[in-house]
């Protein structure tokens, strides 16, 4: 039996497909364990799926889309920084914040209508 109350598995699951830059089934891996957990972990998991889509937005050219979960995945992770079930997050912070500096401070302005 497990010493948590998720799915082990789907977690590590999701952190392999991240590290192979397979975002967005990264983001179906944790989406499901999200989904079946209501626990104190919830918000965590939560960060880790909005990072996921945020890179995926990113690699797609949705600027837009990336910093609005930017933004957000880091305000789900930051409570549970440095460290948190293995995930160091404090580096992962710095490091998803390098590699959306640009879009982090664009000013781009879509028309309206």
């Amino acid at each position: 039996m497990s010493d948590h109350p998720f799915d082990v598995a789907k977690y590590h699951e999701g952190i392999e497909l991240f590290n192979d830059v397979e975002f967005f089934e990264a983001h179906d891996a944790w989406e499901e364990l999200w989904q079946e957990y209501h626990g104190e972990d919830r918000k965590f998991f939560q960060g880790l799926i909005q990072v996921a889509v945020c890179l995926h937005h990113f690699g797609n050219g949705n600027i837009r889309g990336a910093k609005k979960l930017f933004l957000s995945s880091t305000a789900y992770l930051e409570p549970f920084g440095p460290m948190h079930l293995g995930c160091n997050i404090e580096k992962l912070i710095r490091e998803l914040t390098a590699c959306c500096q640009e879009i982090l401070d664009s000013t781009e302005e879509f028309p309206k209508i």
